[in-house]
C-alpha cells in the first residue's frame, strides 16, 4: 500500500483489543531472564575483543607498540592499522571504518583492538599496548569556531534554511521585539544496555548479534564496510536495552568483531564499556540558538527567525535541526531559519531522542514566553493567537492539528488559571513556586517497510519482521494488530522481530516505528483476510473476524478449518503522496509546577501534566509510558543533563553514569500524560501518529518557563543549574 489517499473505516474502527492498555507480551520474558541481548548471546569458542581508544583529540600515531600485549595470557590477536584490512568509506550513515590510518581524529577513536579467550585478558592486555602520537591543534568547542561554520547538506529532505517573506524588514519593523540566544549542552543517549556484538563467520556469511535499531539500513553499512554482498550478511537483534538513537547507526564494536572473527576464524564477542560509550559511539550536539519574534501590538506574529549552530566531525553533515519545528509551529508572514554545521574534532554527533525539536523548543517555546510576558499576554493565549491555518512555509494543509484542544484541556486539568503571572510571588516554605507550559510537536514520518504473517492449523498465527523493539512495546503492539485483524486471542499471536532474514523493516527511530511496522503488518493481514474469505466462499468486504472464525450473514467457519497445513501473506507500506501533500506532526502540551529554594538555588519540580494527540493510540498503557519517559527525558534536559568537555583535549570529562546526571527516583514526582482521542486518516492506514519522542519535545521549556514564574530568574543556557540560578534571586525577607 502506498499512502496517496485518505484511509477509510476499516477493522481497526472497531475499537476492540488495539488501543486497550494491553501488558507487555514480553514482559514476563524481560523480568525472568528470557530475552536475551546481544551480549547475552551464546557461542561455543568464542573470543572477547577489547577496544583501545586514542587518548589524544587529534593528531598522528607517530608508533603503536603492540608486543607486550601480544605476549599477555590469552592473547590471540591485537588489531591496528597496521594489519588491519581495506575498508569502504562514507559519512557515519554510509560506512563506519576502523583502524584505517594513522590519524587520530577525536579523543576516543579506537587504535587498536585488542582480542583474548576472555574479556578479562582482552582488557588487561589493552592497557599493554604503547602507542606515541604526535599531537595537531584540535578543534573542540562549538562557540570558538563559530567563524568556520559552514551551511550543511539537506537531512533527512529538509534543506537546512528556509526562507518566507521579508524577515529582515518586518522584524525591524515590529512594534515588539524579541531577540535572545539560548544554548543547550552535549548530550549522551546514556542508554541501559551497552553497545555489544557477537560476530560470526560461516563462509563467507556473516551473522552479527547487535544492539542496532534499523537492521535493515545496518546491513547496507556492514556491506559498504566490509566490502561485502549485503546478502552475506545477516543482522540479529530481537531485543535492545534502550537506544534513544545512539544504535540507529553501525558502530565500531560491530566492524571490529566481524574483522577479528574472520581473520581468527573463531565467534568474537565485544561490549563497550560505559565510559567508552561517550567517545566510541555518537552523542547529541550542543547547540547555540537565536530566536527572534517580532509581533504587533495585539501578540500576532509578524516576523519570526531562528538561527542554530551545532557541530560534527569535518567528514559529517549531520546537524542538530533545532529550527524545523519552528517552520510549523506558529504563523506568521515573514520567517527565516537557518542552521550552520562547525566542522570540530570530535566524535560522531548524530541523532538523540527527538533529534532537533528536542532541543528546538527548549529555544522557541522559552522565548515565547518571554514574547508573552513583554505582550502582557497568557502565555497560551500568545500561542493560540498564532495558530495557523495551513503549515506557514509549505502552504499545505495539515494532516491532523489538534494543539489547541491540548492546550486547553491540559490547563483545565492542571489548575492554570491559578498561575499568578507575576514571577516570585508564590511562596511555599523557603521555596518558590511558578508554573510554566510549553508546545510540543514532532514530525511524523512514514518510512516502507514489509511484514509477513501466517496463520497455522493449530490457530497460532506469527508475524515476522525485521522490525527491533528499543523497550518501546512493538511485540505488544504488533499482538494486538495481528489480533484485531484475525478476530485471534493475543495470546494467539506469536511476534518474532529483529532478524534481517525477515521481511524488510524500518525500524525503531524517530517516531516511525510503530506506525510504519504496523502499517505493514495490518496490509499483510488484510491480504490474509482476503485469502481465508476466499477459501470460506465469502466476500471479504462483508466477512468478519471474530473468536478465531469468519463469519458472513448466517455463515461462519473456523479459521483453523481454512489454512490447510498453513497460510501466510506479505504486506507492504510506502510513503506517498500524503507526505507531501500533508504537513504531519503529532502535537501536545506540556504543564510543570517547579520550586526554587530560596537559599541554595535548588529547582525542583513538583508536578507536571501532558496532554498529546497523536492519531490512534495503539496501546493504552506503552503510549503514556512513552510519553511519561520522555518527560522525564525533559526533565534531565532542564536540569541536569551535559557533558562536559575540556576544551584542551576534546575530552568528554564525565563519561560515566557517575557523573553524567539524568534523573533518579528523587528527582521525579508525580507525572501524568493522557492522549486526545483525534484519528489521523492521512497519516498512515493505522491513522495513528508518532508517539515515542513526543513526550520529550518541549518538555523542558515547560520547566524553564516555571522556573522563571517561580523566582524571576531566566536562564538560556542549559542545564539550568543552581550556580546559574543562585546570584539572581530575590534577596529573602
Amino acid at each position: 500500500m502506498e499512502m496517496n489517499s485518505p484511509v477509510g473505516t476499516n477493522a481497526l474502527d472497531a475499537q476492540g483489543v488495539v488501543g486497550k492498555p494491553l501488558d507487555r507480551v514480553d514482559g514476563r520474558a524481560k523480568v525472568s531472564g528470557g530475552a536475551h541481548y546481544a551480549y547475552e548471546m551464546q557461542q561455543d569458542n568464542v573470543l572477547y575483543g577489547f577496544v583501545v581508544e586514542a587518548s589524544i583529540g587529534k593528531g598522528t600515531i607517530r608508533s603503536i607498540d603492540v608486543r607486550a600485549a601480544e605476549k599477555a595470557p590469552g592473547v590471540v590477536l591485537v588489531l591496528t592499522y597496521q594489519n588491519a584490512p581495506v575498508q569502504g568509506t562514507g559519512n557515519h550513515r554510509e560506512a563506519h571504518p576502523v583502524l584505517t590510518g594513522a590519524g587520530v581524529r577525536h579523543y576516543g577513536e579506537p587504535v587498536a583492538f585488542v582480542v583474548a579467550e576472555s574479556f578479562e585478558e582482552a582488557r588487561a592486555a589493552a592497557y599493554l599496548v604503547e602507542v606515541k602520537y604526535d599531537r595537531a591543534v584540535g578543534k573542540y568547542a562549538l562557540r570558538t569556531n563559530l567563524g568556520e561554520a559552514r551551511v550543511p547538506r539537506p537531512s533527512d529532505g529538509q534543506p537546512a534554511d528556509s526562507a518566507v517573506g521579508d524577515f529582515a524588514g518586518a522584524f525591524a519593523s515590529a512594534p515588539v521585539q524579541l531577540d535572545v540566544t539560548y544554548t543547550t549542552p552535549l548530550q549522551s543517549h546514556a542508554m541501559m544496555e551497552p553497545h555489544a556484538t557477537l560476530a560470526m563467520w560461516d563462509g563467507d556469511k556473516l551473522t552479527l548479534h547487535t544492539a542496532n535499531q534499523m537492521l535493515n539500513q545496518g546491513q547496507q553499512v556492514i556491506a559498504r564496510t566490509l566490502k561485502i554482498p549485503v546478502e552475506n550478511i545477516r543482522l540479529v537483534s530481537p531485543f535492545i536495552g534502550g537506544g534513544f538513537g545512539g544504535k540507529l547507526w553501525v558502530n565500531a564494536d560491530a566492524i571490529l568483531a566481524a574483522i577479528a572473527a574472520r581473520r581468527l576464524k573463531r565467534p568474537v564477542k565485544v561490549a563497550l564499556t560505559r565510559q567508552q560509550i561517550f567517545h566510541v559511539t555518537t552523542h547529541r550536539s550542543a547547540t547555540i540558538q537565536r530566536v527572534r519574534l517580532g509581533t504587533d501590538r495585539d501578540g500576532r506574529i509578524l516576523a519570526i527567525g531562528h538561527d542554530v549552530f551545532s557541530g560534527n566531525l569535518p567528514s559529517e553533515q549531520t546537524y542538530e535541526g533545532a529550527a524545523l519545528q519552528t517552520r510549523t509551529l506558529y504563523a506568521g508572514p515573514n520567517r527565516l531559519t537557518r542552521h550552520r554545521l562547525a566542522p570540530l574534532d570530535m566524535p560522531v554527533a548524530s541523532s538523540m531522542r527527538a533529534p532537533g525539536e528536542s532541543v528546538g523548543l527548549m529555544a522557541l517555546e522559552c522565548a515565547m514566553d518571554e514574547l508573552a510576558e513583554k505582550l502582557d499576554l497568557d502565555p497560551i493565549e500568545l500561542r493560540i493567537q498564532n495558530e495557523p491555518s495551513e503549515d506557514p512555509e509549505k502552504h499545505i494543509p495539515f494532516s491532523s492539528r489538534h494543539l489547541i484542544a491540548c492546550m486547553q484541556e491540559g490547563a483545565r486539568r492542571f489548575g492554570w488559571d491559578k498561575r499568578n503571572p507575576k514571577p516570585g510571588q508564590i511562596r511555599d516554605g523557603r521555596w518558590l513556586v511558578g508554573m510554566g507550559m510549553a508546545a510540543a510537536t514532532r514530525g511524523n514520518p512514514l518510512l516502507l517497510s514489509k511484514a509477513n504473517v501466517r496463520l497455522d492449523p493449530d490457530g497460532t498465527a506469527t508475524v515476522r519482521m525485521a522490525m527491533t523493539d528499543i523497550g518501546t512495546g512493538t511485540y505488544t503492539i504488533l499482538a494486538q494488530i495481528a489480533a484485531e485483524m484475525l478476530g485471534l486471542p493475543t495470546g494467539q499471536v506469536r511476534v518474532e522481530l529483529g532478524d534481517t532474514d525477515f521481511p524488510q523493516a524500518a525500524g525503531s527511530g524517530g517516531s516511525w516505528g510503530a506506525g510504519s511496522s504496523g502499517s505493514a503488518l495490518f496490509e499483510a493481514c488484510n491480504s490474509l483476510r482476503q485469502k481465508l474469505a476466499q477459501a470460506a466462499g465469502m466476500d471479504p468486504a462483508a466477512a468478519r473476524f471474530a473468536d478465531g472464525s469468519i463469519s458472513s450473514g448466517e455463515q461462519s467457519r473456523k479459521l483453523t478449518d481454512l489454512v490447510g497445513s498453513g497460510m501466510d501473506a506479505d504486506g507492504e507500506i510506502r510513503p506517498g503522496r500524503n507526505n507531501k501533500d500533508f504537513s504531519q506532526q503529532s502535537y501536545g502540551a506540556h504543564f510543570a509546577e517547579v520550586g526554587v529554594d530560596m537559599d541554595t538555588g535548588e529547582a525542583r519540580v513538583r508536578r507536571m501534566f501532558g496532554v498529546f494527540t497523536a492519531g490512534r493510540v495503539l496501546n493504552a498503557k506503552t503510549a503514556q509510558s512513552q510519553a511519561i519517559g520522555g518527560m522525564v527525558f525533559g526533565v534531565g534536559a532542564a536540569l541536569h543533563e551535559g557533558i562536559t568537555l575540556d576544551p584542551r583535549f576534546g575530552y568528554f570529562v564525565n563519561r560515566d553514569l557517575a557523573e553524567y546526571l539524568v534523573p533518579v527516583h528523587a528527582d521525579i514526582p508525580a507525572i501524568d500524560a493522557i492522549f486526545l482521542t483525534k484519528l489521523d486518516n492521512q497519516s498512515n492506514p493505522l491513522k495513528s501518529k508518532g508517539i515515542g519522542e513526543l513526550g520529550i519535545c518541549g518538555a523542558g521549556a515547560a520547566i524553564g518557563n516555571a522556573i522563571y514564574n517561580a523566582c524571576g530568574v531566566r536562564i538560556r543556557d542549559y542545564p539550568i543549574t543552581l550556580d546559574k540560578l543562585l546570584f539572581g534571586l530575590p534577596v529573602r525577607t
